[in-house]
């Protein structure tokens, strides 16, 4: 194998949505990167079976303001 050709392997921290850590090892980002989940097992309606909208950025609110003359109830 060539020398030098593979990227670094480093500890990357995750943190869950609920909070909850964990390291593991990865060749994202460097040695102390962090990686912050929006979506895990523990919030994923597939795993939950509870469906939550979350309102990233405003765009529920802005479908909602755009379609609120057509009878939907929020």
């Amino acid at each position: 194998m060539k020398k030098d050709i593979h990227p670094a392997y480093d500890n990357l921290k995750v943190i869950m949505t609920d909070g909850t850590e964990f390291m593991t090892r990865s060749t994202k980002g460097g040695p102390d990167a962090v990686m912050r989940l929006d979506i895990d097992s523990k919030s994923h309606p597939a795993w939950t079976g509870v469906h939550r909208l979350n309102d990233s950025g405003g765009q529920l609110a802005k479908f909602k303001k755009r379609f609120a003359g057509l009878g939907m109830q929020s």
